[in-house]
């Protein structure tokens, strides 16, 4: 093994642009980087990185805390996946890496970012699962840990998020019903404590009263961000005596089991009661009749959180001149056949 001066000294570059040019750092050009990376491969160097962690306090990793529910987990969701390999190539321009820290439903988020930070296992955080008050992202704030969230919260004072367009898809999607006549449209949440549950149930009861439609508690439906949910979520609607003639649902997922307890119940989506779903994930694609549902690139979302979260790095503001990112992702309606019938 070559230690890193014998690598300046074949190189005749100083030892202190070879640091900088293994490090990713922004201040080295592209072709020096290159040449030294290039060289150092021949050579065999590779650098003692807990060393250099335990001598410059970084550990040039970035950690995110992704909630994974065991139905998810089980049914292969792609969200993360998708999000995970975006932020990773913005991130891999300066040759950080990103450590997936996965916590089950079941366990307490805020007692494990404790253990995440008092080992100093990464520099930074991404968050997802925000909640409407959030522990995790004062704790961070109060810290001054760098982090980026992946929704919205009441908590962590002025902090970098990004969050999906709740509010455009609750409007685009009460407006395309109410075009189709409905007037009774009712909504499907989650039965956590997440905040975009909140967040789309605001929105819902917003572009309610532009239409100066009735908000009735009963249509707002409540189960797991899973099949299972979906198909209790069907056993709800089947059971009351006035249903809505629409519904609007939060996650993807819903829309499998909710078809299957409605035929089972001689009821047809996209006939007897229109459905609209959020994101189009991958099971939804093949669901009959087809699922009016929104559109969004994963990478691009993950480029973007893997990019705001530099921003708030100090080592590289100056590569990313952002300022503090707080950003609505939009999405793009894809019309289907589950709600394109109108009413009399």
């Amino acid at each position: 093994m070559k230690g890193i001066r014998q690598l300046a000294k074949q190189l005749d570059i100083s030892i202190g642009t070879v640091s900088k040019a293994l490090n990713g750092r922004h201040d080295v050009n592209e072709k020096t980087r290159k040449r030294v990376l290039a060289a150092a491969a021949k050579l065999g160097y590779a650098p003692n990185q807990s060393g250099r962690s335990l001598r410059q306090g970084s550990t040039n990793a970035v950690g995110f805390l992704i909630e994974f529910s065991p139905e998810a987990a089980a049914n292969s969701d792609n969200f993360f996946v998708g999000l995970v390999e975006g932020a990773q190539s913005a991130l891999a321009r300066h040759h950080l890496d990103l450590i997936v820290l996965p916590y089950s439903t079941q366990q307490n988020s805020f007692e494990q970012l404790q253990r995440i930070v008092a080992r100093r296992l990464v520099d930074a955080l991404i968050i997802s699962a925000t909640l409407k008050v959030d522990p995790r992202l004062d704790f961070l704030s109060r810290a001054n840990i760098p982090f980026v969230a992946l929704g919205r919260s009441d908590s962590g004072g002025d902090h970098p998020w990004i969050d999906l367009d709740f509010e455009g898809v609750a409007n685009l999607a009460i407006d395309r019903l109410v075009s189709h006549g409905h007037r009774r449209i009712g909504v499907a949440l989650p039965d956590t404590e997440s905040n975009l549950g909140y967040v789309f149930f605001d929105s819902y009861r917003r572009a309610l009263r532009r239409h100066r439609l009735p908000y009735t508690k009963e249509w707002v439906f409540r189960g797991r961000s899973s099949e299972a949910g979906g198909y209790q979520i069907g056993s709800d609607i089947v059971a009351l005596k006035e249903r809505p003639t629409a519904i609007l649902l939060v996650y993807e997922l819903l829309a499998v089991g909710l078809y299957r307890r409605l035929t089972e119940a001689g009821m047809r989506p996209g006939e007897d009661i229109a459905v609209v779903g959020f994101r189009e994930g991958p099971q939804a694609r093949f669901l009959s009749p087809t699922l009016t549902c929104f559109r969004m690139s994963l990478h691009d979302l993950g480029v973007t959180l893997g990019e705001s979260l530099l921003a708030a790095l100090p080592a590289f503001r100056k590569a990313y001149p952002l300022g503090t990112v707080q950003k609505i992702w939009p999405l793009q309606l894809v019309p289907g056949e589950s709600d394109d019938f109108t009413l009399p």
